[in-house]
């Protein structure tokens, strides 16, 4: 069964195509479900599930755990024996021990020395001129907002590491861009955050 989960406003799915392709619903009976929820969806935050043979189910969240200027905590990921990105995986799951209420947790390599994303969200960078994503072959969530900035702005894989001192920002589906509390790197640029906003608000239908 395929998970995922996603923000419907009054404009439509945000991210629509790509919750599609995370959920293999492209055609056959997921495509046909995932059109059923998109039809009777009210806006709202909803965790979505897809089987094979096109049996769905959904429930409504209340809000997005993520909220802007969070205080950050360091944890090993729990994914970090894998290689590359990884379906996303529905709570009860691996990255339930690394959430805590209040913080957004960026999760790491064993060394704990690179960022590979964070607890709910997907990771990046900013150079001052484009965005950087963790290179391909670093454990992580495949995410749906991480792909979509990769598809249509200015982007670059590089490693991102702890003792860094370039802007960070999480970044998913539900929340869009969500900037933390890290007092030893600048923020990322308003201008650049608003690029982000402006495509999830096209990528919506």
């Amino acid at each position: 069964m395929r998970f995922t989960t996603l923000r419907v406003t009054p404009a439509g799915i945000v991210l629509r195509e790509l919750h599609r392709r995370r959920l293999d619903a492209a055609a056959g009976p997921r495509r046909a479900a995932f059109q059923r929820f998109a039809a009777a969806a009210e806006p709202g935050v909803y965790a979505l599930w897809l089987a094979g043979d096109g049996a769905a189910r959904w429930t409504r969240r209340e809000r997005s755990l993520l909220a802007d200027g969070m205080a950050v905590r360091y944890r090993v990921s729990p994914v970090a024996g894998e290689r590359g990105r990884l379906p996303k995986p529905p709570s009860p799951g691996p990255y339930d021990a690394v959430r805590a209420a209040g913080f957004a947790t960026l999760l790491t390599d064993p060394a704990g020395s690179e960022v590979y994303e964070g607890d709910t969200a997907a990771v990046l960078g900013w150079d001052g001129a484009r965005w950087l994503h963790p290179p391909d072959d670093r454990p992580r969530v495949w995410s749906t907002a991480e792909v979509a900035v990769r598809e249509h702005l200015p982007a670059r894989a590089a490693p991102l590491p702890v003792a860094g001192d370039g802007p960070l920002v999480l970044v998913n589906a539900v929340k869009g861009p969500c900037t933390l509390d890290l007092p030893h790197r600048p923020p990322v640029p308003p201008d650049a955050l608003a690029q982000i906003e402006r495509l999830f608000a096209e990528l919506t239908a």
